[in-house]
């Protein structure tokens, strides 16, 4: 069972933003245009989706990202009552 969603989101991080000019004024771009992606899947299947997106994503320059792990306590579909693996 897999969960998938993005978002596109804006922030920084080592990256700090940049100075842009625009009509002869100048201003700082603080946050920058980023990609968020959400994978919940079954305990057992963590590992090789990790592998994958780093695969797919690593190109050694600042700004690849950050994967974080957590526990999904309890998952309910709303429309269903369906909860744990059914509902994902």
């Amino acid at each position: 069972m897999v969960f998938k969603s993005a978002s596109e989101v804006r922030g920084f991080g080592r990256q700090k933003g940049h100075t842009e000019t625009y009509r002869g004024a100048k201003y700082v771009v603080e946050f920058l245009p980023k990609l968020r992606l959400v994978v919940v899947v079954e305990e057992t299947e963590v590992d090789k989706v990790i592998d994958t997106l780093i695969a797919a994503a690593q190109t050694g320059q600042i700004g690849d990202g950050k994967i974080f792990v957590t526990s999904v306590e309890r998952v309910v579909r709303i429309r269903t009552g369906e909860e744990g693996a059914e509902a994902i």
